[in-house]
């Protein structure tokens, strides 16, 4: 069935290039420059294959990372450009908790809805982030390829945001520093000690810490347990989104065991993506499925 309008979101939905063409999604990619370059690179290049292993091996020998907003400009473009051809248009946009995109990109929706009140514009915060909101954009598409209308689609979005339940762990708590998230004597602490973080997005959208754990296999383990204690039933037919840092030993392990615990059967990893990842650093690891609440 012909999709009744078209699914705009941003780069931080960590989606693997195969899934934005079959579902046909728009990227809006936040940009990011390398210790101090002038050069600012886009973190999503449409038919382009990004190194992202080189990526966050620049981040190992300590390079610094500067991260911005996608290009408005583009935005407006884009969003133009499919009202210009007659298609409605649903912004799903990053976490207002984390980050100005989806303000700044609902703002440039608002005044094109102003010029063309013709065309319904659409703009929902999905207070997720990587594969949290990437897990959103994959169910609305489907059900947009399924006959939904667009405020169907956003509704269903709004009523189950807070339902996507994001667990994180990083292998160094450094990266967390330099962005704010935890102290410099938690994060020296935690790295004598072998302590790794686990952290889920709240409500609001923001990255919390909740608890610590002495060492990375307990970590991981601890993302599939908070799993095991919410996660809507039947578990076992739910889609489950996994992405990390450069570790694709430790998402393959975590995958594992979400398949043996509870009969998953589809499992999707990809990549942190640059923008994320310069705030998580590499060893980030995390879990994305529905839950009874975050």
């Amino acid at each position: 069935m012909a999709r009744s309008f078209e699914i705009v979101t941003d780069s931080s939905c960590n989606l693997p290039e195969h899934i934005i063409d079959e579902l046909g999604l728009h990227i809006l990619p936040l940009t990011f420059m390398v210790d101090g370059e002038d050069k600012v690179y886009q973190s999503y290049l449409k038919g382009e294959t990004t190194d992202l292993a080189q990526f966050y091996a620049m981040m190992r020998e300590g390079k610094v990372f500067k991260t911005s907003l996608p290009s408005i400009a583009d935005a407006e473009k884009l969003v133009r450009e499919l009202i210009d051809a007659g298609k409605d248009v649903l912004y799903l946009g990053f976490s207002s908790g984390l980050s100005g995109t989806c303000e700044a990109v609902s703002l440039v929706m608002r005044q094109l809805s102003q010029e063309r009140p013709d065309r319904a514009l659409v703009s929902v915060d999905t207070l997720a982030a990587s594969g949290g909101q990437g897990l959103l954009v994959w169910y609305a598409a489907k059900m947009a390829d399924e006959g939904a209308g667009i405020a169907e689609v956003a509704a269903w979005v709004e009523e189950n945001k807070l339902h996507l339940a994001h667990w994180f762990t990083v292998d160094d708590l450094m990266f967390l520093f330099r962005g704010g998230r935890v102290s410099r004597t938690s994060a020296w602490a935690g790295t004598l000690l072998n302590i790794k973080p686990v952290m889920h997005v709240d409500d609001e959208g923001h990255l919390i810490p909740l608890e610590k754990v002495r060492g990375r296999k307990k970590s991981l383990n601890a993302l599939v347990d908070h799993m095991a204690a919410s996660a809507n039933a039947p578990v076992s037919e739910q889609t489950v989104f996994i992405t990390h840092g450069d570790c694709i030993k430790d998402a393959e392990y975590v995958a594992d065991q979400v398949k043996q615990r509870f009969g998953v059967k589809d499992v999707i990893i990809n990549y942190v993506d640059p923008v994320i990842g310069a705030h998580s650093g590499p060893g980030t690891m995390a879990l994305f499925f529905l839950a009874d609440k975050r």
